[in-house]
């Protein structure tokens, strides 16, 4: 008998359970899931039942481990497709606008605060990196612009890259006796390295599992997960970035179309579920209420600070190379969510016993409780006030489905919203290509399989099954007739990305 392994157990497992139903629960109230997770750990603290917990260092590396598999399930859900376009843009976010980010919190903090340059800099470079978890969960409850979503979605997956060396250096005082030429090689290093085993551990993964015959199933997406763990290791053995080898080794395993393809996401998403409950409890646990009080005018201060001033200008610099308007980039400093990453990279200060760790732990856990509430709430009617929604545009469903994996075909969900060119038209007239066709209408709660002359109408839901050859060839189809009708091409409008 071990009585202390069955409490634990029992524990645990209830807490999993009660994270598990606070989602529906906070999907309804419009309150972040992870808010509910964090009041979770509080409330089985030491203020709560009592637990007490406070080692640094334990949960930062469970914390980091948790972040592999969030930023790997990322990766695997990104499609090339709409990556590729938007793949500099992402980048220059999560380079470019993190520095500024970092320098103009660190500045405020240093001004309003009077703490001492490398503490302040600490406080922008902790805060500097959006969720992944955050940013993922949110944006695909939206419907945007796959470019807007592709930016947002890949800034999340790799900015945690660059962030986290910053802030390791700067916890460490590692650049003490360097010039700043050599931080900058580091850093570049780094990254280019990190990338590199990114894309090794990528087409291992595809080249092994294409081939391989294994005698289940389920092998399949424990495989690739390790692939993406191994890809962190391999990276962090050479000194490189292990979270960009994460999520490139992701993106390029994701795109590789790999046997039992729908199984391999679903598992990677359940998989990055019980990683958010269990980091999002666990950063709850380690925080000391009784502390947090006293954290909330700085933090106020200094989220408003990232905010309305460095969020907004990090991207308008990040930005100006690349063709985006003003209500777009509003919308990308808006939706620049911080979730568990910063509390995360918070831990590695505290760690490190830096002085005035305690209390950056508790500021940016604080901003991040007040912000997430204050900007995931608001989402889509900012979206809708700057005129960035894209309600026709598709959403792909995720099944399992054995024909389809066979056929190497995608099913995709499309909404006739008023307003749209889709409205009136006869499914045969939409001319979708070859390999693509609407299996099923559903209109006013009734599903029925169309038949060439059937007219859309508005509220209409499709459901068309695309193989992979031609899915990105179908959507250009359709976005183009929900833009122009019919008659679309006549008008000269073929369905691209208006943003690309």
């Amino acid at each position: 008998m071990t009585p202390g392994l069955e409490l634990a157990l029992l524990l645990g497992a209830a807490v999993l359970l009660v994270a598990i139903g606070a989602v529906r629960f906070s999907t309804r109230l419009g309150v972040p899931s992870l808010l509910v997770y964090l009041a979770l750990g509080v409330a089985i603290g030491e203020s709560g039942l009592g637990i007490r917990f406070d080692d640094a260092e334990l949960t930062r590396v469970l914390g980091f481990c948790a972040l592999i598999v969030i930023i790997a399930e990322g990766g695997l859900t990104a499609r090339w497709s709409t990556l590729r376009p938007v793949l500099g843009l992402a980048a220059a976010l999560s380079t470019v606008a993190v520095l500024v980010s970092i320098l103009v919190v660190g500045l405020v903090v240093h001004l309003l605060l009077g703490l001492d340059w490398r503490l302040a800099l600490l406080y922008g470079a902790v805060l500097s990196s959006t969720d992944a978890a955050a940013v993922f969960a949110t944006l695909r409850r939206l419907r945007l612009p796959p470019r807007l979503v592709a930016t947002l979605e890949a800034e999340s997956g790799m900015n945690d890259a660059p962030v986290v060396i910053l802030v390791v250096l700067l916890s460490a005082g590692a650049s003490e006796g360097h010039p700043w030429w050599y931080e900058v090689l580091l850093v570049g290093y780094e990254l280019g390295m990190g990338a590199a085993v990114g894309v090794a551990a990528g087409i291992a993964g595809r080249y092994a599992l294409r081939r391989a015959a294994l005698p289940s199933s389920g092998l399949y997406p424990i495989a690739v997960v390790g692939f993406t763990v191994l890809a962190y290791a391999a990276g962090a053995v050479l000194h490189a970035s292990g979270f960009l080898a994460v999520y490139v080794a992701g993106v390029l395993l994701g795109n590789a179309r790999l046997p039992h393809r729908q199984a391999i996401l679903g598992f990677a998403d359940g998989l990055a579920w019980l990683a958010q409950i269990g980091l999002f409890v666990l950063l709850g646990l380690l925080a000391t209420p009784s502390r947090l009080s006293g954290a909330v005018l700085p933090a106020v201060l200094v989220g408003l600070a990232l905010l309305l001033l460095a969020r907004p200008l990090s991207v308008l610099v990040a930005a100006l190379p690349f063709r985006m308007n003003l209500r777009e980039q509003a919308f990308l400093s808006w939706a620049g969510l911080r979730g568990a990453v910063p509390i995360v990279l918070a831990t590695i200060p505290l760690s490190e016993r830096v002085p005035g760790a305690d209390r950056l732990f508790d500021v940016v856990f604080v901003l991040v409780v007040i912000f997430t509430l204050l900007q995931a709430g608001t989402l889509a009617p900012a979206a809708r006030r700057l005129r960035v929604t894209a309600p026709a545009e598709l959403a792909e469903i995720r099944v399992e489905t054995a024909p389809l994996e066979r056929m190497r075909a995608d099913l995709l969900q499309l909404e006739v919203p008023a307003g749209s060119r889709l409205a009136g038209v006869h499914v045969d007239e939409l001319r979708l290509p070859v390999g693509a066709s609407v299996t099923l209408v559903l209109r006013d709660g009734t599903g029925f399989v169309p038949v060439p002359d059937t007219r859309l109408k508005v509220g209409d839901s499709l459901l068309i099954v695309a193989i992979a050859g031609v899915r990105d060839e179908a959507e250009r189809r359709l976005r183009a007739v929900s833009r122009r009708g019919r008659l679309a091409r006549w008008f000269g409008e073929y369905g691209e990305d208006r943003d690309g």
